[in-house]
Formats: C-alpha cells, sequence, structure tokens
C-alpha cells in the first residue's frame, strides 16, 4: 500500500508542476535557452577565469565570429549576466567581466562542461554505434527528431 501512496504523492507533485501558467514556462524557456547556448556556455567559462577583453575571448573561443561574439556578450550583458566597462584611453579598452549573477551561473555552467568535456568519447561512440545501426543517416544539428 505504501507504493501506491508513494505514487499518488508522486502524480500529485507532477500535477503542482504542470499547473505553473504558460508564460512562466516561456519565460524560463527564454533564459534556458540563452544560457544553454554554446556560445555562452563557452564565454561564461572563459570569463569565470576572470575579466577579458573582446579579441582575448575572441581567440580563446575558436570558431566564433566577430559578430556572434558581439551579439553573445551584448545579451549576456542584457540579462545581466556580464558587465562591460569601458576605460577611456586610446584606442579604448573595453573589459568584459561576470557579474554576480553570471558568477552563480558558473557553477551549473561549468558542471556542464566539464561533463561534456568528459563524456565527449563516450558521446562520439554512441553515435558512430546509432549511425552505423541505422545506415548512417545522421539528423542536422537543431532538426527535429522523426522518431
Amino acid at each position: 500500500m505504501k507504493a501506491a501512496q508513494e505514487r499518488t504523492k508522486t502524480s500529485l507533485e507532477h500535477t503542482r508542476v504542470s499547473d505553473i501558467e504558460s508564460h512562466d514556462c516561456k519565460a524560463v524557456s527564454g533564459i534556458l535557452s540563452r544560457v544553454g547556448d554554446k556560445w555562452s556556455v563557452l564565454i561564461i567559462m572563459r570569463l569565470g577565469e576572470g575579466p577579458r577583453r573582446f579579441n582575448e575571448i575572441k581567440r580563446m573561443i575558436g570558431g566564433i565570429s566577430q559578430r556572434m561574439l558581439t551579439l553573445t556578450l551584448r545579451n549576456l550583458e542584457r540579462d545581466g549576466l556580464v558587465s562591460r566597462t569601458v576605460t577611456p584611453s586610446i584606442p579604448p579598452r573595453v573589459d568584459y567581466a561576470l557579474t554576480e549573477l553570471g558568477r552563480d551561473l558558473l557553477i551549473p555552467v561549468a558542471a556542464l562542461g566539464e561533463w561534456a568535456i568528459k563524456h565527449q568519447p563516450c558521446i562520439e561512440a554512441a553515435r558512430t554505434h546509432f549511425d552505423a545501426a541505422n545506415g548512417a543517416e545522421t539528423p542536422q544539428a537543431g532538426a527535429p527528431d522523426r522518431g
């Protein structure tokens, strides 16, 4: 009988979670998409090491375009995760650093990044196995799963 009670309790908790208003879900979804995109994660991890100049960040993150770095830094600044400090000089010096909120986010982001690095060989092996078993049809990044 105890197992049935536990299932009921879990079911009630699930109901409360699903009762969250849709605008709350949209707000959380927007935040997660910002902090979960690959460029944001990499920038936050690099800024976790200390303040950086724009070109320093660009050199440290291979493959990011100047435009994408600019947009990502601007969005992280807008969300209160990164601060931008301009020092008047010739040329002006601009430094980016994590805010207190950004440093708080660094903890789960770093854990996620470390997990990805640690498990990358396992993920690659699983992908290779899957592709071999499924005729090497690989889904495009961001494409919906048809299964």
